[in-house]
């Protein structure tokens, strides 16, 4: 039997199962309209910002309409913050301020320079002020980094769909891993120049990386590096900051901003549809790491404010 659109029908109680694994899809879709569009794209300059010159993508505007058009017909009553367009699509929802921040190709410069490397797709989901969900999707591996509401895991799942929980080793010292700076490629403040490169450095090493933010910042989720520095912009955008400081928090990564002259402090974005200043660089670390960060900054005379209790 044929029903029609007037027919009323009640599918019952949307949980966050459903919408985790509706992102994940969403995420895995655009994946596929991104690479499919690899050798083929065409692209044209953007508005100037703060970071240089900014471009956009035939790539950038084919996923953007793959997520937009999924989320609002999974969701037609969450509101929308996507970059392309400077796209908005208002909350209508009768109890809470419900929103999906759309990148729908994070690392476009490095896409455009054909990298294998540094290419991203994300998602979140902001309730009431509160990242409560992500999906970070890297378009050169097919994987996808999640994080569903209500659920205090972080799941890496492979192009076969197989996922694995990520888990963080307390006991590796920052002392034995290096730190992952972005493109700006070297370190501004006077600290973190010494955390890399002084008589006795907090890291092993550093290394640079170019293109997408959080596929950059995946590599901290996955212990390949034991921080990450990003920073600073006048006003980091939605798309770009709440994936990851989403799925970060969930893992227990802490926020610490390093200016230029003054002590080390907490940072804490604010969740708005406008996006968030990040005025200084900002070092991503573990929370089982904030005990050696407060004793590498006092055996070195580096001024702090409370850096709040370490994991035990």
């Amino acid at each position: 039997m044929w029903y029609g659109p007037d027919v009323n029908r009640d599918f019952g109680t949307l949980n966050p199962f459903s919408v985790g694994t509706l992102m994940k899809e969403a995420v895995r879709r655009a994946i596929v309209a991104i690479r499919a569009q690899r050798f083929t794209f065409e692209a044209r300059s953007k508005e100037n910002n703060e970071r240089g010159p900014d471009f956009v993508t035939t790539a950038d505007h084919a996923a953007q309409r793959v997520l937009v058009t999924l989320l609002r017909n999974w969701f037609p009553d969450y509101g929308i913050v996507a970059e392309e367009e400077n796209l908005r699509v208002p909350c209508t929802h009768p109890r809470h301020d419900l929103w999906f921040t759309v990148d729908p190709l994070d690392g476009t410069r490095a896409f455009m320079r054909r990298q294998s490397h540094g290419i991203g797709t994300m998602v979140s989901l902001v309730c009431d002020g509160e990242v409560i969900g992500a999906c970070v999707g890297d378009v050169m591996t097919s994987e996808i980094y999640a994080a569903r509401a209500e659920d205090d895991s972080v799941h890496r799942i492979s192009e076969f769909g197989i996922a694995e929980p990520l888990v963080i080793d307390p006991a590796r010292a920052l002392g034995e891993q290096w730190v992952l700076v972005g493109e700006h490629g070297h370190p501004r403040s006077e600290l973190l120049i010494a955390m890399v490169g002084g008589a006795e450095p907090l890291f092993s090493g550093i290394e640079t990386t170019t293109g997408s933010i959080g596929i950059g910042i995946a590599r901290l989720w996955k212990s390949e590096v034991g921080g990450a520095v990003f920073g600073p912009f006048r006003r980091g955008s939605p798309w770009d900051l709440y994936p990851i400081v989403g799925i970060s928090r969930r893992l227990g990564f802490r926020f610490f901003a390093l200016p230029q002259h003054g002590p080390l402090a907490p940072w804490s974005p604010v969740i708005d549809h406008q996006g968030t200043p990040v005025p200084d660089e900002v070092l991503v670390i573990h929370e089982s790491r904030v005990a050696e960060l407060t004793v590498w900054l006092e055996r070195h005379g580096f001024e702090h404010a409370p850096l709040g209790a370490p994991a035990t």
